[in-house]
């Protein structure tokens, strides 16, 4: 047989599919099960000539029903097309039959993917678009068969050791609960209420991310570019917010002194409703501009955003942030990259103390797809005394759920920081007091010791049971969440 491995070939010579080079295809592929093994995840009937199709056929429904070859002699008794055993072949020949046969299943299904999106691209749907000619050019042989376990034991930690693509929060108290921090390729979430400070959180992010010298894109669907960048403005430079306008030239100086030793730092404003293919196509232009690869994108946030390929309404928030959030976390497999927004907690949420799925907007299908969840939990007072709570909802990398984190407020910088253990025990026991002090204010008991009360007889001058009465304003649900606040300070 003819040595086909030609490398010297010009690359953009076109490539002979006729029925004959098909047909040898199908032949050295039966010849060998090893190769067909390697090949079957893109051995497709339909890529073939439309004669040969009813022959790849059943060389695949016989390979999913019976986990073995066909012989030769078995197609040729029920087609009329005859195949030819392939004879004398050595490993070069599979090698070169891999490598055409992989290049032809890739340029079928690109072929496909053109001819389908005809329609969709006279409708203006280019969403589905991308999708298939994405997939089709991914068209390709399984050649990573995954780790050996026990190949390398020391190898293979110190490999997870040293390169492990996580990356830190900023905050040690929550890196502490993570394992270190946030892992590349994770969709993380932070929910909160109305006013609990998503922005601000996802804001300090970007500092920290920044200021470790990792490549930060902030994206927001809501607050523009300019008031986005005065409140990192603040944030870098430690200068109260309400003093950002009137030191110009020391926030330049700091500013300009801070960028030597950071990362690149992006601000995008994108219009509310845009989707996933816009994010990811200003992503492309920013790195091929930066000529640098984004390590971590910030969102703000996912509630705002719609599916780039389903027509679903804005109203049906399940449906649509499902969509979302599995559109946002393909983006961030894909790009290896560390991801974080936010999203609205319901009304349902506004008093509580505990946080869980049912307080999400939308529901599951965010959770369910997310790596971590964290809810944010705050008050006025809260905030006046310089503090925030978070809370894990969900989390893949650590057994934290329900375990929360105080963490320190700057009301003039907007800085949120790490509490050290001692700081947090004071506040931890200033919030056991503050729970004690409420149950005495809200559990309120009186006594009628009247001469006249008889128990259980009606007093109609009062409307109640005469006895020793008992008034109590407790509502039963925030009392059991304060008792259960208790224990749960205590386990800690």
């Amino acid at each position: 047989m003819a040595d086909y491995n030609n490398k010297n070939e010009p690359q953009h010579q076109a490539k002979n599919y006729s029925f004959d080079v098909q047909k040898l295809y199908i032949e050295m592929l039966l010849a060998d099960a090893e190769s067909f093994a390697r090949a079957q995840n893109i051995f497709k009937p339909e890529a073939f000539d439309r004669k040969l199709q009813p022959i790849a056929k059943f060389v695949k429904d016989y390979m999913d029903e019976y986990k073995v070859m066909p012989e030769v002699e078995q197609i040729n008794a029920s087609h009329e097309i005859q195949l030819k055993q392939a004879k004398d072949l050595d490993p070069a020949h599979f090698n070169w039959l891999l490598d055409e046969f992989e290049t032809f299943a890739r340029h079928k299904a690109l072929e496909s993917a053109i001819l389908s999106s005809a329609d969709l691209l006279e409708k203006g749907d280019y969403g589905p678009v991308e999708d298939m000619v994405k997939e089709a050019v991914s068209v390709g042989l399984t050649r990573d068969l995954g780790t050996d376990y026990f190949d390398d034991p020391k190898g293979r930690l110190q490999a997870l050791k040293d390169n492990n693509g996580q990356i830190s929060t900023g905050w040690d108290s929550l890196d502490k609960k993570l394992f270190g921090g946030f892992n590349r390729g994770e969709l993380n979430i932070f929910a909160g209420g109305s006013g609990a400070g998503k922005s601000l959180f996802l804001q300090n992010l970007a500092v920290n991310w920044a200021q470790a010298g990792l490549n930060v894109c902030y994206i927001s669907f809501e607050l523009s570019e300019a008031l986005t960048a005065m409140r990192l403005d603040a944030m870098m430079t430690n200068i109260p917010t309400k003093s950002v306008m009137k030191n110009l030239d020391d926030v330049e100086i700091k500013v300009k002194m801070l960028a030597k030793k950071s990362g690149n730092l992006q601000i995008k404003y994108l219009p509310s409703g845009s989707n996933v293919l816009d994010v990811r196509t200003y992503l492309k232009e920013l790195e091929l501009k930066n000529k640098v690869k984004v390590d971590c994108i910030l969102i703000d946030y996912l509630d705002l955003m719609m599916p780039k390929s389903k027509r679903i309404s804005p109203a049906d928030l399940f449906i649509k942030d499902k969509y979302v959030s599995e559109e946002l976390r393909n983006l961030v497999v894909e790009k290896q990259c560390v991801l974080a927004t936010a999203s609205q907690l319901n009304r349902a949420s506004v008093e509580e103390i505990e946080f869980d799925h049912s307080h999400i907007s939308g529901g599951l299908s965010k959770i369910q797809t997310a790596d971590n969840v964290i809810g944010i939990f705050t008050s006025r007072a809260m905030k006046e005394r310089g503090r925030y709570q978070i809370q894990f909802m969900k989390t893949r990398s650590s057994s934290g759920v329900g375990q929360k984190v105080d963490l320190e407020f700057d009301v003039d910088s907007l800085r949120i920081r790490s509490l050290d253990e001692e700081e947090s025990q004071s506040y931890n026991q200033q919030g056991k007091n503050k729970i004690y002090d409420s149950l005495k204010q809200t559990s309120k008991v009186t006594a009628d010791t009247s001469a006249d009360a008889r128990p259980g007889v009606p007093d109609p001058r009062k409307g109640d049971a005469l006895g020793v009465k008992v008034k109590a304003t407790v509502e039963g649900g925030k009392l059991r969440q304060l008792l259960n606040e208790l224990h749960s300070d205590e386990e800690q």
